[in-house]
């Protein structure tokens, strides 16, 4: 009961990769670089389960961003003449690839870090990647064409190669692939209308579970300053929810502590697991275990206990990593006094 989970990333060391970035450089090459990646993978599985998190990760440690990582291994996409491009409805520029051909995949993309997890941990593995949609929101495209066709040519693309690393994954041993989707929050129509379709495209004949992340973003100053604007209701999952409800995918996390969402939108994931955001990632306070317990007593309002699972508000990249390791204990901590309350 209330299993706990993080919702991807996590703060890379300081001799792995520049700090408090979300597109950080890192600090080495070659052969070093890969052991240092592997390194940190392994001091945050420690992290995490010495924190009791029961369902861990990876934290993205091998990654520069949690889509660019991905696109890594994509042939297709033009790395060496980056654009500047508005994404996520223009909230904030960023400097992306281009897509300016065919897409496939020159190999396995994440298959030494999914392996790497799996043999140094007994706990269930859960391992991230972006979701079709996101990706379209995050690449600048010269192949696919404009307009909305072109976007959803694009993102059934992506998709196609999302399921063939998905299935390798689940094959490696991972317990859940959560494919990462913030862009349901800002084209919530088009969510509705061709999103969701291409995300059960990529997640499609997997044998683990399947899962979607949904928040407001990173802690970073363009998504807080983005959430001042959204009102004293935070209403985006309204139009999402029916449409995943609906979907195959097995679970959905959702932002919730010091979040503006209705708690009562959790009631429109009747029949899924909820991940529950439970802690805040735009802030450097830690939460309490009596807070945790309290985000997670006023969630069982509207989901079963045994579909509930405490979970941070999205990834915690840019944190500082000291607080970040705070925050997991704080999680851990919170999820096992709920448990405590309920007698489980």
């Amino acid at each position: 009961m209330f299993e706990t989970a993080i919702a991807g990333s996590l703060p890379k060391p300081a001799w792995l990769a520049e700090t408090e970035k979300l597109w950080p450089e890192w600090k080495s090459s070659g052969a070093e670089l890969d052991r240092a990646k592997a390194d940190a993978t392994l001091l945050w599985l420690k992290v995490q389960e010495d924190a009791g998190i029961d369902v861990v990760g990876d934290g993205e440690q091998s990654r520069q961003h949690f889509v660019h990582g991905f696109l890594a291994k994509v042939e297709g996409i033009d790395f060496e003449h980056k654009v500047k491009m508005g994404i996520r409805d223009n909230r904030y520029d960023a400097m992306v690839p281009q897509v300016v051909g065919p897409l496939r995949l020159s190999g396995r993309v994440h298959e030494s870090e999914a392996r790497l997890a799996r043999a140094h941990t007994g706990k269930r593995l859960k391992f991230t990647l972006p979701g079709p949609m996101t990706i379209v929101d995050t690449v600048a495209d010269r192949y696919y064409g404009s307009g909305k066709e072109g976007r959803i040519k694009m993102a059934f693309a992506f998709a196609e190669l999302l399921n063939q690393e998905a299935r390798a994954l689940a094959a490696d041993g991972v317990d859940i692939v959560q494919f990462d989707e913030p862009a349901f929050n800002v084209y919530m129509a088009d969510a509705a209308e061709w999103g969701v379709a291409a995300l059960e495209r990529a997640a499609e004949g997997l044998t683990c579970k399947t899962a979607v992340h949904i928040c407001y973003g990173y802690g970073i100053k363009a998504n807080v300053d983005w959430k001042q604007t959204l009102g004293d209701e935070w209403r985006q999952y309204e139009q999402i929810f029916p449409a995943l409800a609906k979907s195959r995918i097995d679970q959905v996390s959702l932002e919730c502590f010091h979040s503006h969402v209705p708690a009562e939108l959790m009631r429109l994931l009747d029949g899924k697991d909820v991940m529950v955001g439970v802690i805040d990632v735009a802030s450097d306070v830690i939460e309490t275990p009596e807070e945790v317990a309290a985000t997670i007593e006023s969630a069982l309002r509207y989901v079963p206990a045994n579909r509930l699972f405490p979970c941070t508000n999205c990834g915690l990249a840019p944190m500082r990593r000291e607080v970040a390791e705070a925050k997991l204990a704080a999680l851990g901590k919170g999820a096992a006094l709920a448990r405590q309350r309920r007698g489980g």
